[in-house]
């Protein structure tokens, strides 16, 4: 058996090394290979599960420096079939990479809008007059460097000796620990043969919008999981798109939806509530029990 998982672009970026590190424990634990398909954006990533393109996703939900990654949680949103099989966290350490001698021959610096931010306190100290350059993922622009010496991008050094290209700087993100938390997305509801149900699932993610925006509006809802005992380990709020001031709130909950005080505080939640997506629950995995 093979799996098709779907990733962010071009290969070398953060979100593919997360992919590659559950292909290698899912192979090693249950035989089961599978094929990794890049994608230019997170939300196509998504969108190609959504479609049965591929079965599974592996995409960027929050990074302990920049928050929340917005594009998976609006698609989350949007795509009512997609469901969280599993949490991978992951270090990440920032290098520049790029063809010049020096930086001070560097005139600009490409990267994901994340990488960008998370070592802005670098750029400032030591390429303070460089031109900053957004790009879709973290790889996207490595292929420029090799005709431009005045270049540079913020990348993983994986990245750097996947495309051959020198290092000029290692470990420049702000925060020593810096680490990212990724989801393993599916279709529906988790099935055997990705082999993950077996874990204990410690955590659980759903979101909703409320009725209309008045007193108490959130804080009922909310009140609902603190009465019995239910402590939320992420709350975030994005707009509906509908009209401004309208949000919808998701929540990253210490605890199984199977649980009878989760099933409990559905029932209740539904009271105070317009719509509810409940995304699954799952095991969250660190890099080091994925390579053990």
């Amino acid at each position: 058996m093979s799996l098709s998982i779907a990733h962010l672009g071009p290969p070398g970026t953060y979100a593919e090394q997360a992919a590659v590190l559950y292909v290698n424990w899912l192979t090693k634990t249950t035989g089961i290979e599978a094929t990794l398909f890049p994608y230019p954006s997170i939300a196509q990533s998504l969108q190609a599960v959504a479609a049965g393109k591929t079965q599974l996703a592996v995409v960027p939900v929050e990074n302990s420096i920049e928050g929340s990654v917005t594009m998976t949680m609006d698609a989350l949103w949007q795509l009512d079939s997609l469901r969280i099989q599993l949490a991978l966290v992951m270090p990440i350490v920032h290098t520049l990479i790029s063809g010049a001698t020096s930086l001070d021959n560097i005139q600009k610096v490409y990267s994901h809008p994340q990488a960008l931010a998370q070592c802005q306190g670098w750029l400032g100290q030591f390429l303070p007059t460089v031109q900053i350059i957004p790009n879709n993922s973290t790889t996207e622009a490595l292929q420029l460097l090799q005709q431009d010496l005045t270049a540079a991008v913020i990348a993983s050094s994986r990245a750097a000796q996947l495309y051959n290209l020198p290092i000029l700087a290692q470990g420049i993100n702000d925060y020593p620990e810096n680490c990212t938390r990724f989801w393993v997305i599916s279709q529906n509801n988790p099935t055997s043969e990705y082999h993950i149900n077996a874990l204990n699932p410690t955590h659980s993610s759903l979101a909703f919008s409320v009725p209309a925006n008045i007193p108490g509006a959130l804080i009922k809802p909310l009140q609902v999981f603190a009465e019995l005992g239910i402590n939320l380990s992420r709350i975030e709020s994005r707009p509906t798109k509908r009209s401004l001031g309208e949000y919808v709130f998701f929540l990253d909950l210490e605890a199984n939806v199977n649980e009878p005080k989760m099933q409990s505080a559905i029932a209740d939640l539904m009271d105070y509530i317009e719509i509810l997506k409940i995304f699954g629950s799952y095991a969250v995995l660190s890099v080091s029990t994925l390579e053990s």
